[in-house]
């Protein structure tokens, strides 16, 4: 009988501790090349910090140098206002005149604001050629969205009415989410 309850402890202790502590070791065995490659790809990271922060360095320079090229105006206004007077600057000296102007909402391009403006010049071809050839040549960023061209009067074909929507580009101010409850703290009562 002593013999029996020997032989269940020694089975016992077997199973519920030897052979647990043996499948962890197996366990534990098949992640040690996971777990080194995991470590040799963080000491590559780490030894590539020089470098990455290098390129970082230069992207941030490229960064600065082109944000150069975009509307300095701190809101979608000023920065209308802005691409407005270089418009109509642009379009005086190529002697073109501005007969109308006017903003057009704003869209947001995913961290930049387009700030967009519709003009319409009257003169010659050439005139609005060199108007065109100037826009694309301005240090700003600007694009030409919509343009359409027409004779003032059938009596005068050279004489040549120009609508078109230029934009240019702002940094974008990243929205904050409005909390639970403030919504309608800001609209005030309606009656």
């Amino acid at each position: 009988m002593a013999v029996a309850a020997l032989a269940a402890i020694g089975i016992a202790g077997y199973l519920y501790v030897i052979e647990p502590i043996r499948q962890r070791h197996a366990q534990e065995a098949e992640l040690i090349p996971v777990r080194e490659a995991r470590l040799e790809r963080r000491r590559m990271l780490i030894g590539q910090r020089e470098a990455l922060t290098a390129e970082l360095a230069d992207a941030d320079k490229r960064v600065a140098a082109q944000s150069l090229r975009l509307l300095q105006g701190p809101t979608p206004p000023l920065a209308a206002s802005e691409l407005q007077k270089l418009v109509k600057d642009l379009a005086a000296s190529v002697g073109v005149e501005v007969r109308s102007e006017r903003v057009l909402s704003t869209v947001d391009r995913s961290g930049l604001v387009e700030v967009p403006i519709e003009i319409t010049v009257a003169g010659g071809i050439r005139e609005c050629v060199n108007l065109l050839s100037r826009i694309d040549q301005t240090p700003k960023l600007l694009t030409l969205q919509d343009f359409k061209m027409r004779v003032v009067s059938l009596g005068q074909p050279r004489d040549l009415l120009t609508t078109m929507t230029v934009a240019g580009y702002l940094l974008g101010t990243p929205a904050t989410p409005a909390r639970p409850g403030e919504q309608g703290k800001a609209g005030g009562s309606r009656g």
